[in-house]
């Protein structure tokens, strides 16, 4: 198994971008959700975007919406999170995990409605520090 990501800089002014990606491999699932996570000092984790392979659907925390797009590339096993208009409250440690989900089943398994979650996650990413100043 290997799950990584990488950020194209950690630190940028608010208002710039970053790109951040997740590959991954050895999964033992065929329908599975990637989600990238944050944690801030202080903070509960926040699950700020995810996305289901095969339909490629997409999810956001309420805090990114607007701002975050969530990709992948299926055939390299690698999603990726562009971070536009960034903030200092983005400031975290980013990472992803995967799981796999039931095709079909509650959108609960992955997404609250309000963000991502972490039910039936079993793959997890190294993090990654990002900080935006003001």
């Amino acid at each position: 198994l290997m799950c990584s990501c990488r950020v194209w800089g950690g630190l940028v002014q608010a208002g710039g971008s970053l790109r951040l990606s997740c590959a991954a491999s050895g999964f033992t699932f065929d329908h599975y959700v990637i989600v990238w996570f944050r944690q801030a000092p202080g903070m509960e984790r926040e699950g700020v975007s995810c996305i289901t392979s095969s339909d490629h659907n997409t999810y956001y925390a309420d805090s990114v919406k607007g701002r975050f797009t969530i990709s992948s590339d299926n055939a390299e096993n690698t999603v990726y999170l562009q971070m536009n208009n960034l903030k200092p409250e983005d400031t975290a440690v980013y990472y992803c995990a995967a799981g796999s989900y039931f095709p079909g089943g509650p959108i609960e398994q992955f997404y609250s409605g309000t963000q991502c979650v972490d039910h039936n996650l079993a793959y997890w990413g190294k993090g990654t520090q990002v900080t935006v100043s003001s």
